[in-house]
């Protein structure tokens, strides 16, 4: 057994002890070692959360373990927590059992042990941290020669002895495992593994995404760089690499936004359940289990306690105002990923950077607004086509964010100019709602019908956008091509650039022409138009219908709702920032 202590040299801040957990994670995807521990990411699964019942049931039996001097001939001691200065890991054994003065740790394992060629055999991570068991034991004084897991899906325990090698291999295990945390970079992704598509955090991995990037999936033939930095990203054209992406990732999410759109009402909780009163009646009843946000639109009151099972559930809270801007956002202590933002701030005052993905934003954007007109115009004009393509090119050539607002304000120009021409509305309709006439985009405030419906639809987009940088790790109000500005989260305004035509201007035309919204459902105040409460009702059905649409995305050949696309797309970022990929792969619907 090897006597050297540990010492890493620490560019990163993790806890004094390595859990033997983490051993365990670490010898099965040294990638997922460091989301889990350095970075404190974690998401459920249903093997997890069975595993954690059946630990807590152990837990409830906590006995001591007697000092090596003070063994008697046999005991049964659970829950025991050790530590060895000398690898400074410590462990939780579930179970010691002692006979004769010779100690065998037991772990309690929820799944089922591996076929080997001689039989029964442990998986190497849970050898791993059985390992680390026997090495706590024997540093603090106690003999131990072997160890055991039992598997509760089979009913069987699985021996293994604490020989040289083992222990060796283990000491190895666990300086490569500190030296992985010191180092602050994230191993790379295991490359087409069978342990991908059952890990919970394989959403936030994105292993076959992130390399199918890397190797150049996209075919990307644009050189965005600046001479001194072809380090991270290519200046020269690159052949396209395809590599199989598997769709590992569920095409939808399960939980739904809520909206509560009507005034004066009040939200209250009762358990797990938000109650929505007005005066003392329940109007509604909708579990926390069930929803991935509350959006509160205008004079909504929520209570203390709703708030905080609201944050304890990671569930975000947004505010509008009742003509829909976007106030802000409660969330909970969920921000755990310092590293990234340290990238984020980093490289926001980078210029080089700056300028490639603003060129990247307002070119996709461009494109994505091109392909709205070629797919809903009733005669798409050729010059505005035409000149939105030329936009695309010049935004990839240009030398200055102030050139690329010009050049976007450019492309706005075209595009608005020709939206007209996607409302499609029968002969009837088109008689009674006149009011959906449009000449041209106008704002703060919005002064006709379809105006008032796409600044209500970019709001709603950038609250998910906002919610969708928080649940990544990024500062929101820290952008690239949006500078800061008081109070406007600048980076979810730079995501949502190329997804305004796909998904708000998507909306509000088939709120429009499938007359979900109609001309009594707004509301002249002054100069400015507003929709009525039930025409916000109308529009957010509209909006929700968009975001639970699948799109086959363009790179990895898998369908999935625009929902999760935010956040897939919000996580290429991350990949980008942390250095993993050259450059961001903008979302351009084909």
């Amino acid at each position: 057994m090897s006597a050297l202590p540990i010492v890493v040299e620490q560019r990163t801040s993790v806890p004094d002890y390595l859990p033997a957990r983490m051993v365990n994670e670490f010898a099965y995807c040294p990638r997922l070692f460091y989301y889990e521990w350095v970075e404190g990411l974690f998401e459920e699964s249903s093997d997890t959360i069975e595993g954690e019942n059946q630990h807590r049931r152990v837990d409830e039996k906590a006995t001591a373990l007697p000092a090596p001097a003070d063994l008697p001939e046999s005991i049964h001691a659970r829950s025991v927590t050790l530590a060895s200065e000398r690898l400074r890991v410590i462990a939780k054994l579930d179970l010691v059992e002692a006979e004769g003065g010779m100690l065998t740790p037991v772990d309690y394992k929820h799944g089922r042990p591996r076929e080997g060629s001689g039989g029964l055999e442990l998986w190497p991570s849970d050898r791993a941290q059985l390992a680390v068991q026997g090495i706590v034991l024997r540093d603090n004084g106690y003999r131990c020669e072997e160890g055991i897991v039992y598997y509760r899906k089979t009913g069987q325990r699985v021996r293994v002895a604490f020989d040289d090698a083992l222990i060796a291999e283990t000491e190895a295990l666990i300086r490569a495992a500190w030296s992985t945390a010191g180092q602050g970079q994230i191993p790379p992704p295991l490359v087409d593994s069978p342990k991908c598509p059952k890990c919970s955090l394989v959403g936030i991995c994105l292993p076959d995404e992130t390399l199918a990037v890397e190797r150049g999936a996209s075919g990307s033939t644009e050189a965005t760089a600046e001479p001194a930095q072809l380090g991270l990203f290519d200046a020269m054209p690159r052949k396209p690499i395809k590599r199989e992406v598997r769709p590992m990732i569920t095409p939808r999410m399960d939980l739904r936004p809520l909206y509560l759109n009507s005034q004066g009402v009040r939200v209250g909780k009762s358990g797990l359940v938000l109650q929505v009163r007005e005066d003392k009646s329940v109007l509604q009843e909708v579990r926390m289990g069930e929803i991935c946000q509350v959006n509160l639109m205008g004079n909504v009151q929520i209570s203390t306690q709703a708030v905080q099972a609201l944050c304890e559930a990671e569930v975000p809270i947004c505010y509008f105002s009742m003509g829909g801007w976007f106030y802000g956002i409660t969330t909970g202590l969920n921000q755990k990923n310092v590293f990234l933002r340290r990238s984020q701030y980093r490289l926001a005052e980078q210029d080089y950077f700056t300028k490639s993905l603003a060129r990247r934003l307002v070119a996709g954007k461009a494109r994505n607004q091109r392909t709205m007109i070629q797919r809903n115009h009733v005669e798409p004009p050729r010059a505005v086509l035409d000149g939105l393509k030329e936009m695309a090119d010049r935004a990839e050539r240009a030398s200055s964010l102030e050139e690329l607002l010009g050049i976007e304000g450019n492309a706005a120009r075209l595009y608005f100019g020709a939206f007209g021409g996607m409302i499609k509305l029968d002969e009837e309709r088109e008689a009674a709602d006149f009011a959906f006439d449009f000449e041209g985009r106008n704002r703060r405030p919005p002064r006709d019908p379809v105006n008032a419906m796409l600044s209500l639809g970019y709001s709603l987009l950038a609250k998910d956008l906002t919610v969708a940088c928080y649940a990544v790790g990024f500062d929101p109000y820290i952008g690239y091509y949006h500078q800061p500005r008081f109070g406007r989260p600048a980076l979810a305004l730079d995501l949502m650039e190329p997804f305004r035509p796909l998904i708000a201007d998507s909306a509000v035309l088939t709120a429009i022409n499938t007359g979900m919204v109609a001309a009594r459902d707004f509301v002249r105040v002054g100069g400015s138009m507003a929709l009525t409460p039930g025409g916000r009702k109308g529009f957010f059905r509209a909006y929700e219908l968009r975001m639970d649409t699948l799109v086959t995305h363009p790179l990895f050949d898998y369908r999935v709702s625009y929902r999760r696309l935010l956040e897939i797309q919000s996580r290429l970022l991350a990949r980008v920032l942390e250095g993993e990929i050259g450059e961001y792969p903008v979302f351009m619907t084909r």
